[in-house]
């Protein structure tokens, strides 16, 4: 069996994406002939379900905790709310400023490089007493690409670069201008080394060949653990709607559906005593101020962050699961993390966004749910929606498995293994 050496820094994280991808990966790889050995930042909490593969540990210096104790703050909260300073929707306070210049300085190429070092260290005595026939990172962070580059160098080994978000093309993240122009020629700088890159959609696929055209770039979607397939939980009694995850300081903007449901329930066709709006993973003081410009108080319930494995229970309730994508053109290639944990729910999706998305294609492909672009589309499937179930008490999934399977996590194992193949054989 061959060994491949995966450098993630956000593997041990539950709550994001990107360990959810790279934990998937390393599960089935060896399914497919790969050995995964995983370099990741010490964290104390593998869990033993994750204890069949081998996790490497090491130091991190975090710079953000550095800086906290330095200026009197406490580590375990953010410095905006020790200040009592609010998450405001679409505009900046003065204190996002300050914080924004703060990174833009110290957290170059971003607020992990704390671990460079001792990765590098730990990548250099795992590839000097074992045998590995390629090497994985993935990122965001970029840092992991960084620790890659360093160990491709010295010892010559293969090396897939995976982007499960964009590095310089990220529309997430906004740098000053000499920042963006330092930080474009780094990420050339540094994946002019590796010798295959991938990422999660074929427009992001098109985003990345046009900075790096002399790479082959491959997409890998992101997928789910068949595992984590709804076994047939118990549907909640009322209209359910529940979103899962944060909304990024308003990126993504639930008012439009508040604007639906409003007008649906002043015209008659809904009623506001079988509907319930459940959001779960955020309680911003903006999104109350939303829920009471609509005088929807009484529907829509904000129940602040919760586990994975309670969000995952929560969308298996779900009448309709509300999938909320950012109003930006670089969106149309972004899957977001939770589109997989609902695939794996089974409840029908209502995802919001612009149009041609990937989200939308894929969403009409597996017969999985509805996807719109305006209020009156918004509307109408609500609508669609609630009267099957005043019909039925239940809406119905009519996903197709067959093609939902395609976006398991052993299909995207698979195509890992067939990536890294090509690059050492």
């Amino acid at each position: 069996m061959k060994k491949v050496l995966i450098i993630t820094f956000h593997y041990i994280k539950k709550e994001t994406i990107g360990s959810i991808r790279l934990r998937g990966v390393a599960k089935y790889l060896p399914d497919f002939g790969w050995e995964p050995i995983i370099l990741t930042p010490q964290s104390g909490c593998i869990s033993n379900a994750e204890s069949y593969y081998k996790v490497i540990e090491t130091q991190y210096d975090d710079i953000a905790t550095i800086w906290k104790k330095r200026l009197g703050f406490k580590t375990q909260s953010t410095v905006k709310k020790q200040l009592g300073k609010p998450t405001c929707k679409n505009n900046r306070l003065l204190i996002d400023y300050v914080l924004k210049v703060w990174e833009e300085i110290f957290a170059y190429p971003d607020a992990n490089i704390g671990w460079y070092m001792h990765a590098v260290k730990a990548g250099e005595k795992l590839l000097a007493e074992g045998s590995y026939d390629a090497i994985l990172s993935s990122s965001n962070p970029a840092t992991c690409h960084l620790v890659a580059k360093k160990l491709k160098g010295n010892f010559g080994i293969p090396w897939v670069a995976d982007f499960r978000d964009l590095w310089i093309q990220n529309h997430y993240i906004e740098h000053l201008l000499l920042r963006k122009v330092l930080e474009k020629r780094l990420e050339h700088k540094t994946i002019s080394n590796a010798d295959l890159l991938t990422t999660v959609s074929n427009p992001l696929a098109v985003m990345l060949k046009q900075l790096h055209w002399d790479k082959k770039v491959h997409t890998i979607i992101n997928g789910f653990d068949p595992n984590q397939l709804n076994p047939g939980a118990n549907v909640s009694d009322k209209f359910t709607i529940v979103y899962t995850g944060v909304l990024y300081q308003g990126k993504r903007d639930p008012e439009p559906l508040f604007q639906a449901i409003s007008e649906l329930i002043k015209s008659g066709k809904i009623c506001s005593s079988n509907i319930e709006i459940q959001f779960y993973g955020t309680d911003d003081e903006w999104l109350f101020n939303d829920i009471k410009k609509y005088n929807l108080e009484k529907v829509v319930n904000v129940n602040g962050p919760i586990s994975r494995e309670e969000s995952i229970h929560e969308q298996r309730k779900a009448q309709v699961l509300l999938l909320l994508t950012w109003n930006h053109p670089d969106e149309k290639g972004v899957y977001t993390g939770k589109l997989f944990d609902y695939l794996a729910a089974q409840r029908p999706v209502l995802a919001m966004g612009i149009p041609g998305s990937v989200i939308e294609e894929l969403l009409d492909e597996t017969q999985s749910g509805l996807y719109v672009s305006s209020i009156e589309e918004l509307k109408s499937a609500i609508l669609s929606y609630y009267q099957e179930y005043k019909l039925t008490g239940k809406v119905t999934y009519k996903g197709n498995p067959v093609e939902i399977e395609k976006y398991s996590h052993r299909e995207m194992a698979r195509k890992f293994a067939e990536v890294l193949d090509s690059i050492t054989i």
